[in-house]
């Protein structure tokens, strides 16, 4: 039976087309998916993603755990709110989630994972606490709803709907969170634009929710979710990458910390040992039809497959990830195979479109 969140009963009444995503019933629509990503990009909308799992880590050895567990450095975080996207790794160098963290203190981080991969990353970790006896605590926060609004009046909406929010979130910086009350507003989000993600207890969700409709904030669901991101040029797990693709190969390199070479965290090695061996471009298409994941691209140098594809709504075009061999480069003109026929397509930079603008 599948999972429902503290804001099922909201998204029912609503109309909202529901579906089974990663074992929870989430709304894909509440109508127009194209309305619903065009009211991000050019006004705000909201998200309902309390099915991703916030964790809370606390104990003296938090940093140091933390440093040995992830890709990415906790040790670039000083400021209590301060947030860093990171992947996890196993021993291969294979992605088993990407997550966000969040700094309070050396002894105290909350853990955001997703949804689809929650009780693993969960018995992972819990695996690395005891393997390595680190003096810390690891609690599940299944009590608390996340609500995720985004666009270019998003913040002036939630201060809005939430005026008493507005002297704590109002001077954050992209990536940074502040403690108001039972909430926990971060400056981030997964769509390209900026906005809050708003932690509070699941009592108090459907309420929030309904006050921020009041100040004219679109609901939205999964469906114009993954289009922003694929606009945006961010990775969705277990498409773009997982436990079989090395960070360095999803264009995530950015976000492995190998400075230090002092720190050893699960996956240095084998990063170190096998470089990257594609590169993660993006694709638009110049024929008529619709890019998918899991197409063979032709280039020059080699084959590659396409990871996540869709339409753009912002660009009224069909566009793609693509995994492909090391000497392409943006601006190359390339083929895909859809349904048996090589359409062109050409390859750029992404993200294709941030802060409501083309980039492509």
């Amino acid at each position: 039976m599948a999972k429902h969140t503290p804001l099922h009963a909201v998204h029912v009444a609503a109309g909202a087309r529901m579906v089974d995503f990663a074992g929870w019933d989430m709304p894909v629509n509440y109508g127009s998916q194209i309305e619903e990503h065009h009211a991000v990009r050019r006004d705000a909308g909201m998200f309902d993603v309390s099915h991703m799992l916030g964790l809370d880590l606390e104990g003296p050895d938090a940093t140091t755990w933390l440093r040995g567990l992830l890709a990415n450095d906790v040790a670039k975080l000083h400021e209590p709110g301060k947030a860093l996207y990171s992947c996890m790794l196993n021993p291969d160098g294979g992605v088993i989630d990407d997550l966000i963290v969040y700094y309070f203190s050396p002894t105290s981080y909350r853990i955001v994972v997703n949804a689809g991969t929650a009780d693993k990353d969960v018995a992972w970790m819990r695996q690395r606490i005891a393997a390595t006896g680190a003096n810390v605590t690891l609690e599940s926060r299944r009590d608390l709803a996340m609500i995720a609004v985004q666009g270019p009046n998003a913040r002036d909406k939630t201060w809005a709907a939430l005026p008493d929010t507005r002297a704590a979130s109002e001077s954050l910086k992209p990536f940074s969170a502040a403690r108001v009350g039972d909430l926990l507003i971060a400056r981030t989000g997964y769509t390209g634009e900026d906005g809050f993600e708003i932690t509070l207890p699941a009592a108090r969700a459907e309420a929030v929710w309904n006050a921020l409709a009041a100040a004219g904030v679109k609901p939205c669901g999964l469906g114009a979710r993954d289009t922003l991101r694929l606009e945006a040029g961010m990775n969705l797990y277990g498409q773009d990458m997982d436990e079989t693709v090395s960070p360095l190969d999803a264009g995530l390199g950015w976000t492995v910390d190998l400075k230090d070479e002092s720190r050893d965290f699960v996956g240095r090695a084998a990063l170190v040992a096998t470089p990257a061996r594609r590169k993660l471009l993006g694709l638009i298409l110049e024929d008529k039809g619709v890019l998918r994941a899991h197409m063979t691209v032709f280039t020059a140098a080699g084959e590659g497959e396409t990871t996540s594809g869709s339409f753009s709504p912002s660009l009224e075009k069909s566009i793609a990830f693509a995994r492909l061999p090391l000497g392409v480069e943006p601006g190359e003109a390339v083929e895909v195979d859809i349904r048996g026929r090589r359409l062109e397509a050409r390859t750029v930079k992404l993200p294709f479109v941030r802060n409501g603008k083309a980039l492509v």
